[in-house]
């Protein structure tokens, strides 16, 4: 058996549903950033622990979990609100526990959109970071997103998760997109001044993690990112194959992308001046303070 974190902040829509498809485990934790929502209440109702902690960063976050609130079992998978695990996932992670070679193993996504698994433009499979090992993994920071540290090995298991990205509605979806283009904007700024393209790892990469890492750090220095983007994801991945849904996905993701560039020129010619924190943010990836 293993245990398993679930995510959440103001999750009243997905945090029923989603605890429902980790009950297959007898230690589920919800930990959640102190939300004003009914999340909590809604938890409550089901045989889980819930623990509150503010919420700073992806990363910090998870790493706060791990560190702070012990599970029961030696091996945990982590979920999102909007995630589901699987009875055939769960069997699958419960067989790869036996092995002594990884410390973690990464699980694709199916992102669920408008109805419908936008397979194509959505570079599946997409792998995250799922299931672990306790004590053996933790997670740093990397735009509005994190990044593992691992201190062993990892494998990838063959099942999958559906991801309903937009359940929330699309003003939440843009609302919060429009929070994260901030931080992807600083970590582009970062990566410009300071990164460097992995060109080994992008072609060839030994993994869809590596390769799809590389290719990131690479499209942050690519002109007309926008329309390139839509491009790759609706003619060259096939998002024209997903109907009304793909064309929906590879026009919210290239409007994602233009909001980054339109943050990342506020930061470089209307940077912060407002507080010692963003004059420190400023700082720290080379922006000229006014």
């Amino acid at each position: 058996m293993f245990s398993i974190y679930i995510l959440t902040y103001n999750e009243e829509i997905d945090i029923a549903a989603c605890i429902e498809s980790a009950l297959l485990s007898d230690d589920v934790i919800v930990v959640d950033s102190c939300s004003p929502d009914r999340t909590i209440e809604i938890a409550s109702r089901y045989p889980v622990r819930i623990v509150e902690h503010p919420f700073e960063s992806h990363g910090k976050q998870r790493t706060w979990m791990l560190e702070s609130v012990l599970p029961k079992y030696e091996w945990v998978y982590i979920l999102e609100a909007d995630e589901r695990m699987t009875p055939e996932l769960f069997q699958e992670c419960l067989a790869a526990m036996q092995s002594d070679r990884y410390v973690g193993y990464y699980v694709a996504e199916r992102v669920m959109f408008m109805g419908r698994w936008i397979r194509r433009s959505t570079q599946y499979p997409r792998y995250q970071l799922r299931l672990l090992r306790h004590g053996k993994v933790w997670f740093g920071d990397y735009g509005h997103t994190e990044r593992e540290v691992c201190e062993g090995e990892t494998g990838f298991l063959k099942q999958t998760y559906p991801h309903y990205t937009c359940s929330k509605g699309l003003s939440r979806w843009i609302e919060k997109h429009n929070r994260y283009s901030m931080d992807e904007a600083i970590e582009t700024l970062r990566q410009l001044n300071s990164g460097y393209v992995n060109w080994h790892d992008l072609f060839f990469g030994a993994t869809e993690v590596e390769r799809r890492r590389a290719l990131k750090d690479a499209s942050l220095r690519m002109p007309f990112r926008p329309l390139v983007r839509f491009f790759y994801m609706y003619f060259i991945l096939g998002g024209c194959l997903d109907g009304q849904a793909g064309f929906a996905w590879c026009t919210l993701q290239a409007f994602y992308e233009y909001l980054i560039l339109l943050k990342v020129w506020e930061l470089r010619y209307m940077p912060p001046a407002n507080s010692e924190a963003n004059n420190s943010e400023a700082k720290s990836i080379g922006i000229p303070l006014r």
